[in-house]
C-alpha cells in the first residue's frame, strides 16, 4: 500500500469545501459548527446555501412578489449573519449561495454545478418521525447513489464540546 501523497493530492485535501444548508432549525447550528471546525483544522473552507422556497399560490401577483422579496431579504440577512460566524471561527469568508426553488432540487443542482464543494454537512433532528426531511430525501436510494461527494450527518444529541472534540 502506497501512503505517499502527490502535491496535487495534498492541495486537494487542503482545499476541502464543506457545504451547510441554511435553515432556521436548531440542528443547523450544529452542522455549521462542525463544518467550521473541520474547515479550520484542515485548511478548508465553508460554503453556505440558503434556498428560498416558492411562495404559496397568491390571488394577487403583487402580494406574491412582495412575499418573495421579503423572503430573499430575510435569507440574505440570515446568510450574512452566519457568514460572520464562519469568518470568526475559520478566519476566512465562506462561499455564499442563495437560490430560489425547491430545497432538494436546488441543493442537487448546486452540487452538480460547483465542483469545489467536497463535503455536504447536515445535522439530524431529534424528532421521533426521523432525522429531518432533507436527510430523508437525500438518503433515499434514488438520490444517495447520485451524490458525488460524502454526506456527513451530525447527530442532534452532540453538544458543542462533543462537536469540537470530533472535528
Amino acid at each position: 500500500m502506497n501512503l505517499d501523497f502527490t502535491d496535487d493530492e495534498l492541495r486537494a485535501a487542503s482545499s476541502r469545501t464543506f457545504l451547510v444548508v441554511v435553515d432556521d432549525s436548531d440542528e443547523m447550528t450544529k452542522a455549521l459548527r462542525y463544518a467550521s471546525r473541520r474547515a479550520q483544522h484542515t485548511g478548508g473552507r465553508v460554503a453556505l446555501l440558503s434556498v428560498i422556497e416558492p411562495a404559496e399560490f397568491q390571488h394577487w401577483m403583487a402580494v406574491g412578489d412582495l412575499m418573495q422579496e421579503e423572503a430573499r431579504e430575510n435569507a440574505e440577512a440570515r446568510i450574512n449573519e452566519l457568514a460572520a460566524y464562519v469568518h470568526e471561527k475559520t478566519g476566512s469568508m465562506p462561499l455564499l449561495f442563495i437560490r430560489e426553488g425547491r430545497l432538494k432540487d436546488e441543493l442537487l443542482t448546486l452540487l452538480a454545478e460547483e465542483e469545489q464543494i467536497s463535503i455536504l454537512v447536515l445535522a439530524a433532528g431529534n424528532q421521533s418521525d426521523g432525522p429531518g426531511p432533507l436527510i430523508t430525501a437525500l438518503t433515499n436510494s434514488d438520490v444517495i447513489g447520485q451524490l458525488r461527494l460524502p454526506l456527513t450527518i451530525v447527530p442532534a444529541a452532540l453538544s458543542d464540546a462533543d462537536i469540537d472534540a470530533l472535528s
